[in-house]
């Protein structure tokens, strides 16, 4: 009997020792998230796995937001929220999280402040029912380097997160979409973070792949569609899509896809035009009209009247407890 209690005892603390905090298994009733904290030196984003078993989704921003702000004592971190800067509530509205902090966030350093957003979108978009985080500073939404709104907020803003703010930078796209009628191309304004080692014209494709985000649009892509490769080389650029791209269902004419491609790229300084590939082929036509083996120009026939951009209003606050 002796050596049975031993032996448990063991083969106990070695389950135990092979179980890392993030692998053990959430008990009945348990939800698992990730709190974004800043490494030591404030380079990097720092997550941390935090259980619970509130479901509220107000109770659950409270909650996310206070473990947001107040790093573990035993975590060798420090909160992305600069601690001259103080929080002042919060509203959601459909899928759209506001916070709001006073004048101090927008005078946080650059690298600080997109380490912060980035730590904030990803914390909170992972409750369900928030896919956006609006940022208010004061009562103004929240300005990108270009004095432009920097509006509503996704994870996937931050392409592949945000783990050292050298190696990320700030770049404004206009990405064309569609609208009901599935006939013409709109504008559509962008602020993405994303690697300084990804090219601009993946970022392009990428964001038209996850469709638009202003009221009135509608996707061009199918999202399921995979970019095989992209590169660009003296202002032409050649993209490689699997067969997915010839299987766009979407209700648009057959010019709306391949254009909202062409004059999004075509954006860019460095391009002026476009040759599609499908798995490394060009003798294919797209919907049986348009053939593939051609280079295509921007194409302005295509693109409506300009539509304003939705303007976000300050909405009333709603304080915590």
């Amino acid at each position: 009997m002796r050596r049975f209690r031993i032996w448990l005892v063991l083969l106990t603390a070695f389950l135990l020792a092979g179980c890392t905090r993030g692998e053990l298994p959430l008990e009945e009733g348990e939800a698992f998230y990730q709190v974004y904290y800043l490494n030591s030196s404030a380079t990097r984003l720092a997550p941390q796995e935090y259980r619970t078993r509130t479901v509220d989704a107000d109770l659950l921003i409270q909650e996310l937001m206070d473990r947001f702000m107040k790093v573990p004592a035993d975590l060798d971190a420090q909160a992305a929220l600069s601690n001259k800067v103080a929080y002042q509530g919060y509203k959601q509205e459909d899928m759209v999280l506001y916070l709001y902090f006073d004048n101090g966030y927008a005078s946080m350093p650059a690298g600080r402040e997109i380490l912060c957003r980035a730590a904030l979108v990803r914390t909170l978009t992972q409750i369900p029912g928030i896919d956006y985080i609006s940022i208010y500073s004061g009562d103004q939404l929240l300005m990108d380097k270009s004095g432009m709104p920097a509006g509503m907020l996704s994870a996937s803003d931050f392409i592949d997160s945000i783990s050292d703010v050298n190696a990320y930078e700030r770049t404004e796209l206009t990405l064309y979409f569609t609208d009901g009628a599935g006939e013409q191309l709109f504008a559509e304004k962008r602020e993405v973070v994303h690697n300084i080692n990804t090219s601009v014209e993946k970022v392009i494709l990428e964001e038209l792949l996850s469709g638009p985000r202003q009221p009135g649009l509608e996707p061009t892509l199918d999202p399921g569609t995979k970019l095989l490769n992209v590169s660009t080389n003296e202002n032409v650029c050649y993209l490689n899509f699997d067969a997915g791209f010839l299987n766009n269902s979407l209700e648009v004419k057959d010019y709306i896809p391949i254009f909202s491609i062409v004059n999004s790229l075509s954006e860019l300084s460095s391009v002026n035009r476009v040759q599609i590939s499908i798995n490394g082929a060009q003798n294919m036509k797209f919907r049986d009209s348009i053939e593939l083996n051609a280079l295509f120009e921007r194409n302005l026939d295509y693109i409506g009247e300009e539509r304003g951009q939705i303007e976000l209003k300050p909405l009333e606050r709603i304080e915590e407890e």
